[in-house]
């Protein structure tokens, strides 16, 4: 009787091992090829650094904007916007102006 238990404990010890050395395993796999693992470290920094190009352009899109809009105050704004508008909106022009159509 005594024998079968220590059959048992043996057996249920190396169930345990067994099922943490799965679980070691397991963790190390997504460590290495995980959706943030070594393998993907490379990606995720090229990306990065794609997203940093895109946020400049679009900080730079931003500021011109910002200055366009600067240039529309009502209470103040510039001539020459406001002649670049009216002439691309309202298709109007001064009689000593030429106008020049370039095919698209």
């Amino acid at each position: 009787m005594h024998r079968r238990k220590s059959t048992a404990l043996i057996h249920k010890a190396k169930v345990t091992q067994h099922a943490a050395l799965a679980a070691l395993l397991i963790m190390g796999g997504l460590a290495i090829a995980g959706p943030s693992g070594l393998l993907a470290w490379s990606e995720n920094l090229r990306l990065l650094d794609q997203r940093n190009a895109q946020l400049t352009e679009l900080e730079a899109e931003r500021t011109a904007l910002e200055n366009r809009v600067a240039l529309l105050d009502p209470d103040h704004a510039d001539p020459d916007m406001v002649g670049e508008l009216l002439r691309s909106q309202l298709n109007v022009v001064h009689p000593d102006e030429v106008v020049i159509k370039l095919e698209e």
